[in-house]
């Protein structure tokens, strides 16, 4: 059933968040924009003359799939999305799996984390994220009074995430990995962890953390090169070298649209993982704020929406959509952090913004699930059925 929206009725309650709306077209507006500004010379440079709109074409035909399955989402009640949760979480782990089956999963600069689909690569992490905040929250619902339980509220949940951590270090991408267990350790959290349990299981994860950078000299270097990347800016500190440049250039006001000099050629993945630092290049502080402003008001309207909807015992959606709010701005906290050096490169964009299909359709379905919570909460103030 396709239900109709209307901005307002005779209750004068509309019938969706318009702060939530208007920060994701923003976001994925200015995305666009930028995206292409940052492309153009990889674009040119790889395709040859004439092709500058290349990545511009191809993100917004994602952006157009993404709304098109997002609109497809929205029309799917919370209660079947809480019922069949655990399907698309086990479609998940065997696309992890595909991926790492040599022939099937492709291999791009030492990572094997995308499976080919002819005319695009898919890569399955950036829907685990979608996934595990859909299954992780049906789980902590049905085992809500084990929560306080070590072995029955938090062992089973552990034993999956260590067989999740296991696929997706295998590729290897540590930063999907710390965000999905950012996310399950978040829903546990709202949903009624023990304090206790839940304190012992951060303190285990940080120290795991600090085994995986301690056991692999590459992530070891790149902590390094955070400190000091001047020191080896044309080795390990390359990229953040060039992302600060970026950001020093940049000023205030930034030098315009389009002009920024570190996007070409100088500046690695600037249209995906550094498209924040061509932003601070060509808008400036202020372009850079009003992103930080827009993401962080998308997240608060996500926890808004969960709110309501556990004010009304609908616990499932109120997991869901913080859930969604915890996912998109943990990811968008790294990736702003790498850009600015606080934080070790990571292969993780920014949410909503950078180039990628994956990213781009997870991101639009998640938030078209935000908004049927939204809308469904908007109908029970009503006084209608759902």
């Amino acid at each position: 059933m396709i239900y109709q929206a209307s901005i307002s009725n005779e209750k004068g309650i509309s019938d969706f968040d318009p702060g939530l709306i208007w920060s994701a077209i923003f976001l994925l507006s200015l995305g666009l924009i930028m995206v292409y500004s940052a492309s153009i010379s990889i674009a040119e440079t790889s395709r040859g003359d004439g092709y500058a709109a290349y990545f511009l074409v191809r993100q917004g035909i994602y952006l157009l799939i993404g709304l098109f399955i997002g609109l497809i989402a929205f029309q799917i009640p919370m209660r079947l999305w809480q019922k069949y949760s655990l399907y698309p979480f086990l479609i998940g782990m065997t696309l992890l799996v595909l991926v790492l089956i040599p022939g099937i999963g492709n291999e791009v600069n030492g990572s094997r984390r995308w499976l080919s689909l002819f005319v695009v690569n898919l890569q399955p992490s950036e829907f685990m994220k979608l996934f595990i905040v859909m299954y992780v929250a049906s789980y902590t619902i049905k085992r809500a009074a084990y929560l306080d339980q070590f072995r029955r509220g938090f062992l089973p949940i552990f034993m999956i995430m260590v067989m999740l951590g296991i696929l997706l270090l295998k590729e290897p991408d540590l930063g999907a990995f710390v965000v999905i267990t950012v996310i399950v350790m978040a829903i546990l959290f709202l949903g009624g962890m023990n304090l206790k349990i839940f304190g012992g299981v951060i303190g285990v994860l940080l120290v795991s953390v600090l085994a995986l950078i301690w056991l692999e000299p590459y992530r070891l270097q790149r902590i390094i090169s955070t400190w000091k990347p001047f020191d080896d800016e044309f080795g390990k500190g390359y990229q953040l070298s060039h992302s600060l440049m970026a950001f020093g250039r940049g000023g205030w006001e930034g030098v315009g649209l389009g002009g920024s000099v570190e996007k070409l050629s100088y500046l690695p993945e600037a249209h995906t993982d550094f498209l924040l630092a061509v932003i601070a290049e060509e808008l400036g502080f202020i372009g850079v704020m009003v992103v930080v402003i827009l993401f962080a008001w998308l997240v608060i309207r996500a926890f808004v929406i969960g709110r309501q909807a556990a004010t009304r015992e609908r616990f499932f959606p109120a997991l869901v959509a913080q859930g969604i709010g915890v996912w998109i701005g943990i990811q968008a906290f790294i990736n702003m952090g790498v850009n600015m050096g606080i934080l070790p490169t990571k292969g993780l964009t920014l949410p909503l913004m950078s180039f990628g299909g994956s990213g781009i359709v997870a991101n639009c379905i998640a938030l078209a699930i935000l908004s049927r919570i939204d809308w469904e909460n908007r109908q029970l103030m009503k006084g209608y059925k759902i």
